[in-house]
């Protein structure tokens, strides 16, 4: 059985210790969505919310809750990251806004929480922005797709996780 690589042998919280590990190209993809009212979502497709553009600000968020995770979460290593790449998508029928983070870095730690935090980042903005006209919108599906790189090698969701694809 795997053990949990942030508990030392006596049980105490720590900071995993890479040193060791070879430097090699990370990439991880993460996604989730947000779903809204179909009123609330014209007025995000439109583009005439009251506080400006929802989309791109959600997009500089993004990219800001990659660089900042380790602010965010204890025991991550602060990374430089060579590339992070969001993107955005519709989905009409559901009144739903998908985003999908691409981080990336050369570094001895992966890029999973880097590309999560993003996701999160920028769904929250959009919330942020849109709350005004909806407070019920809905955050979910958010999850890992993909990370390559590393010991462990090429993991990508699929029909041996517990979600599916």
């Amino acid at each position: 059985m795997p053990t949990l690589t942030h508990f030392d042998a006596s049980g105490q919280a720590h900071m995993v210790d890479v040193g060791h590990k070879a430097e090699t190209r990370r990439v991880a993809v993460a996604t989730g969505h947000i779903t809204m009212q179909p009123a609330t979502y014209a007025l995000l497709q439109s583009g005439t919310s009251k506080k400006g553009d929802v989309i791109g600000i959600a997009r500089i968020a993004a990219i800001q809750g990659s660089k900042r995770t380790a602010d965010l979460i204890p025991l991550c290593h602060p990374l430089a990251l060579s590339r992070v790449a969001v993107d955005f998508s519709a989905d009409d029928a559901a009144s739903r806004l998908h985003i999908t983070v691409t981080a990336e870095t050369v570094g001895r730690t992966g890029v999973e929480m880097e590309a999560l935090s993003a996701v999160m980042a920028g769904l929250l903005t959009v919330y942020d922005m849109l709350k005004a006209v909806d407070r019920g919108m809905e955050i979910a599906g958010v999850r890992l797709l993909e990370k390559q790189g590393g010991k462990s090698g090429h993991w990508h969701a699929g029909e041996n996780d517990h979600l599916g694809t």
